[in-house]
């Protein structure tokens, strides 16, 4: 029942006073007097404007509650935690106010979803090779017995709907190359299209309407494979709906019952597999028959596969007077005669490739670690500091690289350094790698130990005898092609005896 019938019944039906359906109604008399005036229609009071200390955080928590409305319900925060975060920037508010601002939020975004509805849509169609889609999604795997966050790259041809999945530990350039290269190996060939949203490692700047500044390294790429990147307009992500869809269909098919993994490449592996078997088991929807017998007949308006995109990304590095360099935390070894220099690190997804003077200087694979739980890594590699130890031989006793020799070079390091000058024999047996094969450098070793002369007189020995083939038991050498004889000596005593001739009626000595 309205107020209003409520203060019009008391006064003309049971005729009290003004002063009375004040008490009972708690009104003030003025608001009843104003009441009774009105006639039958209720009267409007203006609600004075008052400024809330929610006002400047207003904006935030908006953003934040439509963030929020995004995520699963497991993973969303509390209008608690929300208040918490609030206060940490300088809210001084009660949880009460953040809690009526949602209220009034939430109730607004419900009438504009009634209103608006869920848009209208034209349906699209694509021609064989015509097109395909990619986009990345954030997924958990369990690898190496640890719950891993991975970035998951998702590649699917518009026609045949033929997809697959690639799990990377990050969303980078190089991750981004890898994917298109394995994408397209699987589909067995580039369609003449490709359909993105405009994700930093292919976008720089959004302009106006279609207008893109692509990043370079993209465009290199697209040229490479030869074809059209199309990217789709910003929060308008129904524009490469396959794509998005095969997305939410993955995490049911692939990701909630997946096992245990080793490593990422395992997993790489299985999720290959595991593609084409759906690829089987999965009905095209608008063709007759399978994804697998649509994309079969695809393949003849598919462009050849050509040879792997190079797709690195290039920093300059210097490397340090101790002949490291530093990338993701981690630290790698680099050759001493480039120490205190510039050098180009090429960053592969699974390497890292040292590139000086326009020529490979060295490799090591590539260590990741999405948190900071691991304490950072340094890479030997003992052969980077055989010109340093050369000129300091002291150095070998206590050099962290050189801890991780093979066993027989640390057993015969072992016994040299209980010598005088053992340190210096130790350095010139290890410089033996440089001009010969480190394996027969190290069988030489192994049959040292196994002698008992551990000297630096009696490796050479054993080496040149292993490199000439006079001792058995050591690897196959193979002789470098210069060094190989054309012609066989031949033993010729005429040569001695036209001398004796030669020499018969002069002086010699006797």
């Amino acid at each position: 029942m309205g107020l209003l019938n409520v203060i019009r019944r008391m006064a003309l039906r049971d005729e009290l006073s003004i002063r009375e359906i004040s008490r009972r109604t708690g009104l003030s008399r003025n608001t009843v007097t104003k009441h009774l005036a009105s006639g039958t229609i209720e009267p409007k009071f203006a609600t004075p404007v008052r400024p809330s200390k929610l006002d400047p955080f207003a904006g935030k928590l908006s953003a934040w509650l439509k963030t929020e409305a995004g995520k699963p319900r497991k993973q969303r925060r509390n209008l608690k935690q929300l208040h918490t975060d609030l206060v940490a920037l300088g809210f001084t508010g009660s949880y009460g106010r953040v809690a009526a601002f949602a209220r009034v939020w939430r109730a607004q975004r419900q009438f504009e979803q009634q209103t608006t509805g869920r848009g209208t849509f034209v349906p699209l169609a694509f021609r064989p090779g015509e097109a395909f889609q990619f986009d990345w999604s954030e997924d958990y795997a369990i690898l190496g017995g640890e719950r891993t966050k991975l970035q998951v790259a998702h590649i699917k041809l518009s026609h045949s709907r033929a997809f697959l999945v690639r799990a990377y530990l990050l969303q980078t350039h190089e991750m981004l190359f890898d994917a298109h290269w394995h994408g397209f190996r699987v589909l067995g060939g580039v369609p003449a299209r490709g359909i993105y949203d405009n994700m930093k490692t292919a976008v720089d700047r959004v302009g106006r309407g279609k207008e893109r500044q692509v990043n370079m390294r993209f465009l290199a790429m697209t040229n490479h494979y030869v074809y059209e990147a199309e990217f789709c307009n910003p929060a308008a992500g129904w524009e490469k709906g396959q794509v998005e869809k095969n997305v939410q269909d993955a995490r049911p098919r692939l990701w909630q019952p997946m096992p245990d993994f080793p490593d990422l490449a395992t997993l790489n592996i299985w999720l290959e597999l595991r593609c084409l078997e759906l690829w089987s088991e999965i009905p095209h929807g608008t063709l007759a028959g399978m994804i697998a017998d649509v994309w079969a007949a695809e393949q003849a308006a598919l462009m050849p596969l050509p040879v792997a995109f190079d797709g690195f990304v290039e920093q300059s590095k210097r490397v340090s007077p101790t002949c490291l360099i530093n990338f993701e935390r981690h630290r790698y070894s680099v050759p001493a005669s480039f120490a205190n220099r510039r050098i180009s690190l090429r960053i592969y997804p699974e390497r890292l490739v040292v590139v000086a003077e326009g020529q490979i200087v060295c490799e090591h694979t590539r260590f990741i670690e999405r948190t900071h739980k691991h304490p950072p890594r340094t890479i030997y590699d003992w052969r980077h500091y055989l010109a340093v130890i050369q000129r300091k031989p002291g150095a070998l006793r206590n050099g962290a690289p050189f801890s991780e020799l093979p066993p027989a070079f640390r057993q015969l390091q072992d016994q040299l350094l209980r010598r005088p000058g053992g340190d210096r024999e130790m350095v010139d047996i290890l410089a033996l790698v440089l001009q010969h094969d480190e394996q027969a450098v190290l069988t030489a070793v192994e049959l040292a130990l196994v002698e008992g002369v551990a000297t630096k007189t009696h490796v050479l020995n054993l080496l040149h005898r292993l490199v000439d083939g006079k001792t058995t038991g050591g690897p196959e050498l193979d002789t470098p092609q210069a060094l190989t004889l054309r012609r066989e000596p031949k033993a010729n005593v005429e040569r001695y005896d036209g001398l004796r001739n030669h020499l018969a009626g002069g002086r010699h000595a006797s």
